[in-house]
């Protein structure tokens, strides 16, 4: 898809955006938002994040600390949806979760993994795409797809420079998520932080330790620069 290989060949061109946000004070406001619907990861994952994020500030300080908005979590669908209408995607989204019961799944952790931008990347630990989370990816899709539109604008998103910090690439990934992102294509993963490719290279070549973790929460997010899950719109209800 040439939007997803528009999408990582930009990376090269201001992946060093990423690092050193400053606080956004409020959420753009424009009549379509970019979303983000992601699962909260559980303390294990968490732990997990959290070390090997200061492991790769240590290697490369430029890079950037998980903190409150850059939160570990699992990306399950991005959309542009009507700013109007973010109310039926929340009643939408919190129906799905109410038909499953995340937080008793065990999901396993089972690899490292990297987006290249030269000389840098931006890392990731994979959890396997099961059955579950496919079928649930699915019903949000479904649920949220009558509240959707085509495509937005830098204004669609959380940004801190007035829509210059929004990537052209972005807007196209977030507008074919569902054809380049999901289903087969899903690559559920929690995002740890940048590093150099030639340390990231040795950091895949060690041994992964394969883990468990469940689902703690879901949240919807206001999409951000480069695809982060800026800010949180909403909190999930999950059947426990």
């Amino acid at each position: 898809m040439p939007g997803y290989r528009t999408f990582l060949t930009a990376l090269g061109f201001g992946l060093a955006a990423l690092f050193g946000f400053a606080d956004a004070s409020s959420a753009q406001q424009s009549a379509v938002t970019a979303i983000d619907i992601a699962l909260e990861p559980d303390a294990t994952m968490i732990q997990h994040a959290q070390a090997d994020n200061a492991r790769l500030l240590k290697a490369f300080p430029k890079g950037f600390a998980l903190d409150a908005t850059h939160h570990p979590h699992v990306s399950m669908l991005q959309q542009f949806v009507r700013t109007a209408d973010l109310d039926k995607v929340y009643a939408a989204a919190n129906k799905v979760f109410a038909s499953e019961k995340p937080t008793s799944w065990k999901l396993k952790a089972f690899k490292y993994y990297y987006i290249p931008s030269p000389p840098v990347g931006l890392a990731g630990i994979v959890a396997e795409p099961t059955e579950v989370l496919h079928r649930l990816q699915q019903e949000l899709i479904d649920a949220v797809t009558p509240f959707t539109v085509k495509t937005g604008t830098p204004a669609a998103f959380m940004s801190t420079e007035n829509g210059r910090d929004i990537q052209p690439f972005l807007i196209d990934y977030v507008a074919n998520f569902v054809t380049i992102a999901a289903g087969k294509k899903f690559n559920p993963h929690v995002t740890i932080g940048v590093a150099t490719i030639v340390y990231l290279k040795k950091m895949l070549a060690e041994p992964f330790e394969a883990f468990t973790f469940s689902p703690a929460g879901a949240s919807v997010y206001q999409l951000g620069s480069f695809g982060t899950a800026r800010k949180e719109l909403k909190a999930l209800a999950l059947t426990p």
